[in-house]
């Protein structure tokens, strides 16, 4: 099973997006956060020890990331999927979009 946390910054649009998309996926757990000061669910250090890879949505993520929780991410594995804040929740476009670049990270091998 590969532990998936999906982060963006309020957790309203498209990290819940990808949580719940590849929660259908065989061998796919899956949680999502934000890292902003309003997010629905805050961002904690648990959800990053839960988690095999982290995937960010923006290179800024990845930064706060690195600042606010660089002590629990030793061993991480981060990646920026480079998509911007201009999707709606389950948009068809951003489901496209995360399937293409998340989902080649979390395909389980044959």
């Amino acid at each position: 099973m590969t532990r998936a946390l999906f982060i963006c910054t309020q957790n309203r649009l498209r990290s819940p997006t990808a949580e719940q998309i590849f929660s259908t996926w065989p061998g796919v757990d899956t949680d999502s956060a934000g890292l902003g000061a309003d997010a629905t669910v805050p961002l904690s250090s648990e959800q990053i020890a839960w988690a095999d890879i982290i995937f960010v949505m923006e290179k800024a993520h990845r930064n706060r990331l690195s600042v606010k929780f660089r002590a629990h991410l030793n061993g991480k594995r981060v990646i920026c999927l480079d998509i911007p804040d201009e999707y709606e929740f389950m948009q068809p476009e951003l489901i496209k979009l995360l399937e293409a670049k998340a989902g080649r990270f979390l395909r389980q091998p044959h």
